[in-house]
């Protein structure tokens, strides 16, 4: 195990943890004493079902979500109890550099996005005795979360939004991630795994933030200089100031991990490979919600999958930052088209609905 003040709860708090106990993985192996982070905002009502669940995207953590949640957004606290979900390996939840051996470090076992899913499950039962979610919504890999929530537990959800993210991951995107991992792979610093500080790893980590600095955003980003939405006024700050310290405070097998299961995120495992089984099983009311400038999750490819969704609508949401609005530099620009969407969503009637009527 090994410190990183990035995860700590000055920087990533506040979260709460939940211990799930010895948690098996869909592809063999175990992580014991495994742990959740997570976040809560606002109350459970007496019929528990004003359920939000939001899992988390890759390299992100509840704190990321903070932007989202408040008395004037859709995902409003007053009326709604709100819980955010650390998934595995993302640094706060059990992780590779704070799990202990035997499964510590470059031991730690690969994790699907099935297991993210069963374990926000248990925490949410277990601890809340929720048996109703009004609303499942992630962006990235969060949106690959929320597929899985509306595909393996179909009468317990009755509302998602996936935002930038595909229920099933394409060539192109597994291809992309896999230059994401080389880059920090390919520092003799990683040393398979088995460093020190995630500081000695610093060259891949800014190798990584450099892919990211390409395909994160989008070519008008550039050409409007849209890079001064994050403070800063050059493309070299953006760049060297913002990006990659950002991935630089990183632990580079959190990363590794998130982009193991990210690679293979795909919800028709639930059906034998059958894609349009897994999505026709969908009784959720769904919006699916890319970026239309979106060079990972390109509107073609969530459109595909929308159509196989016997209940849901497309709504493009627009943004010169790419897959990077979803940090919403944008701020009340790409915000205020979350906030219609999910407000629309949540007012959409579940019992009908539900049911694909």
């Amino acid at each position: 195990m090994i410190k990183n003040e990035f995860y700590s709860q000055e920087n990533q708090g506040p979260y709460e943890i939940y211990e799930l106990g010895d948690f098996e993985l869909e592809d063999g192996g175990m992580i014991p004493d495994c742990k959740l982070a997570y976040n809560t905002f606002g109350e459970l009502n007496r019929s528990k079902d004003n359920v939000i669940v939001i899992p988390t995207w890759f390299s992100g953590t509840s704190k990321d979500m903070e932007p989202y949640i408040g008395e004037d957004r859709a995902l409003n606290p007053k009326e709604y109890f709100i819980i955010v979900i650390n998934q595995i390996g993302n640094g706060l939840s059990s992780s590779p550099h704070n799990s202990p051996e035997p499964i510590a470090m470059d031991n730690f076992p690969n994790v699907r996005i099935g297991d993210d899913v069963r374990a926000q499950h248990k925490l949410i039962t277990e601890k809340y005795g929720i048996k109703e979610i009004a609303l499942v919504v992630g962006g990235s890999m969060g949106a690959q979360q929320t597929y899985e929530w509306a595909v393996k537990y179909p009468d317990m959800v009755k509302r998602a939004a996936p935002i930038a993210g595909t229920a099933k991951n394409t060539p192109h995107d597994f291809l992309f991630t896999e230059t994401l991992n080389e880059a920090i792979t390919s520092d003799p610093g990683w040393n398979g795994g088995d460093y020190r500080s995630h500081t000695e790893v610093a060259d891949g980590l800014k190798r990584h933030a450099n892919i990211w600095a390409v395909l994160g955003l989008c070519t008008e980003f550039y050409q409007q200089e849209k890079w001064r939405l994050f403070g800063v006024n050059s493309v070299e700050e953006f760049t060297n100031g913002f990006l990659q310290p950002l991935f630089q405070g990183m632990d580079p097998n959190a990363l590794l991990t998130m982009a193991w299961k990210w690679q293979r995120g795909d919800v028709s495992r639930n059906t034998n490979g059958n894609l349009e089984e897994a999505l026709g099983s969908i009784k959720a009311k769904v919006f699916v919600m890319p970026i239309d400038e979106d060079m990972f999750f390109p509107v073609k490819d969530c459109e595909a999958e929308q159509k196989l969704i016997p209940s849901s609508e497309l709504k493009v949401i627009k943004s010169l930052c790419g897959h990077f609005g979803l940090f919403g530099g944008e701020g009340a620009d790409y915000h205020n088209q979350i906030d219609h969407y999910l407000k629309e969503l949540l007012e959409v009637p579940v019992n009908a609905e539900a049911c694909g009527k």
